[in-house]
């Protein structure tokens, strides 16, 4: 039984830096009727329904009980103290006579204290910090901070969407294996639990659904996924997809499904937000680059087609580029080959806004981790992976990279949810 959307729904975001300004922003402007929503797959995508001949193509938002944007309460996190107008501002993605039409509505939204250690996004300082004796005491602090907003806000439900830095690469040990032992670590404040992971833990624990938008480990580890079963709460990361990923899982599946060959992958990229700045670390660039090398393996499958992609080199740079701002410049050269061997090229540059890109996907995964929760799912919500660079599997399981059957299986589990026939294509008439 799938609960309506009554009420008001509150969507949390740690970090209020250009991602999640351009997100608010988008709605209010959308909700104001100056623009629409764009590149936001629930509420612009159409999903069939039954037979082609039945002509039934219903928006995904006319179609599934997702919260309405009007009923949308938006709040946060974030290490400056900056409201939503001046954060934007700041960030120059959207230009100020849009961001003047909605002035008093994102001057409104401020944020609060943030949860913070330098030692996790080392190029970033801020005042605007919670401080405890504890890492426990500042999970309950985020706690308190959630139930007030609900309270002050009137929200019937929260969802929280992670829009911060990426954090230094931390591989999964001891302390991620059990509820106990990251409890227990929170409380001796073990250097293996990152501020992000806090986040999770806070809402996970209030049975808030949670998404992680960074590659860093927050919810990808034992220990919190196993908190999301017993507090019955969705969880789905990690990290956007949105500029040169993105293109990957577009172009690399129709190179496969045509059998051509792919010597090598190189990829480089230029951008000058906070998020470069942030990657111009080597640490916490280690966590972005597997997020990103691990896209083509998964895609490509060298191990099955060692002849076409057994001596692939793929290789990833960002850099840091001040001048460009929040407008990433994606540049690929892929070389292939074909028939007999003989090879070929195909050069891809990508100037595209970072921000204008991840603002969509922050609304059509609230939405659907709302629409998840009333739903009763609960764990990882691997039919969501359509929206991210590293996504989550099950145990045991390889994460699905390929675009068209990450949306696939996004569209079919909504069918199902809502009592319709899945669509597998094989329904048509042969002649011999």
């Amino acid at each position: 039984m799938i609960q309506e959307p009554k009420g008001k729904l509150g969507i949390l975001t740690p970090g209020m830096g250009a991602v999640a300004s351009t997100f608010m922003a988008g709605v209010i402007a959308v909700n104001k009727g100056i623009s629409r929503p764009f590149g936001s797959v629930t509420q612009m995508g159409h999903i069939r329904l039954g037979k082609r001949t039945e002509n039934r193509n219903p928006l995904i938002k006319d179609f599934v009980p997702l919260a309405k944007l009007t009923d949308i309460v938006f709040g946060g996190w974030d290490i400056f103290e900056d409201n939503i107008y001046e954060s934007a501002t700041n960030a120059a993605v959207l230009d100020k006579t849009l961001l003047d039409q909605l002035r008093p509505e994102l001057e409104a939204i401020k944020p609060m204290k943030a949860v913070f250690d330098k030692r996790y996004v080392k190029k970033l300082d801020g005042h605007w910090v919670k401080k405890a004796n504890t890492k426990m005491e500042l999970a309950e602090a985020l706690m308190e901070d959630i139930r007030r907003f609900k309270k002050e806000n009137g929200c019937d439900r929260i969802v929280i969407v992670w829009c911060g830095s990426t954090e230094t690469y931390i591989e999964p040990g001891d302390v991620h294996s059990s509820i106990e032992k990251l409890e227990e670590g929170l409380r001796n404040n073990d250097p293996a639990i990152p501020s992000s992971m806090i986040y999770a833990y806070a809402a996970i624990k209030l049975g808030i659904p949670y998404v992680n938008g960074a590659p860093n480990l927050s919810v990808d580890v034992p220990a919190i996924i196993e908190l999301a079963k017993q507090t019955k709460t969705p969880i789905m990361g990690k990290d956007f997809k949105t500029g040169q990923t993105l293109m990957k899982t577009i172009v690399a599946p129709g190179l496969k499904a045509r059998s051509l060959g792919i010597k090598g992958w190189f990829s480089t990229n230029i951008l000058g937000n906070r998020d470069g700045e942030v990657l111009d670390d080597p640490e916490s660039f280690k966590s972005k680059e597997v997020s990103k090398l691990s896209v083509l393996d998964e895609i490509l499958n060298p191990e099955l087609n060692p002849e076409l992609y057994g001596d692939l080199y793929h290789k990833v740079r960002i850099n840091y580029y001040p001048p460009h701002g929040d407008n990433k410049e994606g540049w690929d050269n892929i070389d292939i080959f074909g028939w007999l061997g003989y090879g070929m090229q195909i050069k891809i540059d990508f100037l595209c806004r970072d921000s204008i890109l991840a603002a969509p996907i922050v609304l059509d995964l609230a939405l659907l981790m709302d629409f998840a929760k009333r739903s009763e799912l609960y764990g990882i919500q691997e039919w969501l992976s359509f929206y991210f660079k590293s996504p989550q599997a099950g145990a045991g399981l390889h994460a699905q990279h390929d675009i068209f059957v990450q949306q696939e299986k996004l569209l079919n589990t909504l069918r199902h949810l809502m009592g319709e026939e899945l669509i597998t294509h094989l329904g048509m008439d042969y002649y011999y």
